[in-house]
């Protein structure tokens, strides 16, 4: 669209916990327009959490694994005179929301567990206790970052 930025669209949430940010993550979640299959994959998860750290909230704990895969920079290419540099910068909020459930998703995808939702319930655990892949992931973006603050100042 040339002239005007889209409206954001109104997400209504989840009918088990009544949280749009789960709601978000099974949009996420959905393949094929499955929404009924997403949101069973995410509860199993859930339910799999709860038995498995039995002190805290399920629903604490996969808003802490969550905030615990969001990176807060990202390199961005930029070429500037023949030369292409990454350059850090910061993320807006719902990018940097985004950008951690599609990671903390695609990291229980290729997990090697039976079901899906076994898959997610552990890369879950795994970024709660800082480790896993998806933490790796965010850890990496960072270091990349930290590594090119040279560049900075050709910030767009």
């Amino acid at each position: 669209m040339r002239k005007s930025t889209p409206k954001k669209r109104i997400i209504l949430p989840d009918p088990k916990f009544n949280d749009v940010l789960v709601a978000k993550f099974v949009n996420n979640i959905m393949l094929s327009g499955k929404k009924n299959l997403a949101f069973d994959i995410f509860y199993e998860a859930i339910d799999i959490v709860s038995k498995k750290i039995k002190d805290e909230n399920p629903l604490d704990v996969f808003k802490k694994a969550l905030a615990n895969v969001t990176p807060s920079v990202e390199v961005r290419s930029r070429r500037i005179g023949g030369a292409t540099f990454q350059i850090p910068s910061e993320i807006p909020a719902g990018r940097k929301q985004s950008i951690g459930m599609k990671s903390l998703i695609g990291a229980a995808r290729k997990r090697h567990e039976k079901t899906s939702g076994q898959k997610l319930a552990s890369e879950i655990i795994a970024a709660y206790k800082e480790e896993g892949a998806a933490f790796k992931k965010k850890e990496d973006t960072h270091r990349m970052a930290a590594a090119n603050k040279a560049f900075s100042h050709f910030r767009f």
